[in-house]
């Protein structure tokens, strides 16, 4: 067995292991995007079955805020809808309409102090609010899981290979311009 022999059974073999290698850092890359969103998956649930918890216990004292009350609980199916159907920028948009009725809603809360003083309510409060640090830390884990997959398939080689075996850019979790805005706190209170 010359050089030649070798070269032309060596190359191919290396080439294959190299595109092996290849699909296996996609596949992985892949599977951390689905990962990372059903993490977001699993906290907007929590946060979707402990809303209406915090709407009855607040319906309770506030009895002349139901425009309040109905705007978090339909901006809650709104996430819902987007969730379930898996879109990330009806997603991105209903997260937006909930984040500022819960802000509208705490801040109404402000002027009920039997309601605040609730313990229940003080309860439901922290637990959403963590769950809102919790997402937010998700979404930012969710994007550069999806960012590294995106630069991944559109660098050489492995673009080839992504394209040839059929994987995808992926969206990122995306905020509207009210979202990224500073909140005003003054309107909130005032």
């Amino acid at each position: 067995m010359d050089i030649s022999d070798f070269i032309a059974i060596g190359v191919p073999i290396v080439l294959i292991l190299y595109a092996i290698l290849i699909y296996n850092r996609l596949v992985s890359l892949k599977h951390n995007v689905s990962q990372a969103w059903s993490n977001i998956d699993v906290l907007l649930k929590q946060r979707h079955d402990e809303l209406p918890k915090l709407v009855e216990t607040c319906r309770q004292y506030m009895k002349y805020e139901g425009e309040t009350l109905e705007r978090v609980m339909r901006a809650r199916t709104q996430v819902a809808q987007a969730q379930a159907t898996g879109n990330i920028n009806a997603l991105g948009g209903a997260e937006t309409g909930l984040r500022s009725g819960l802000l509208n809603l705490f801040a109404v809360a402000e002027d009920y102090p039997e309601l605040k003083a609730n313990e229940q309510f003080q309860h439901l409060q922290a637990r959403i609010t963590g769950l809102e640090n919790a997402i937010a830390d998700r979404r930012e884990f969710y994007n550069e899981s999806v960012n590294r997959n995106n630069v991944r398939i559109e660098q050489f080689p492995d673009l080839l290979i992504a394209r040839w075996l059929g994987f995808g850019e992926k969206e990122l979790l995306e905020f509207t311009e009210e979202e990224t805005r500073d909140v005003n706190l003054r309107a909130l209170f005032g």
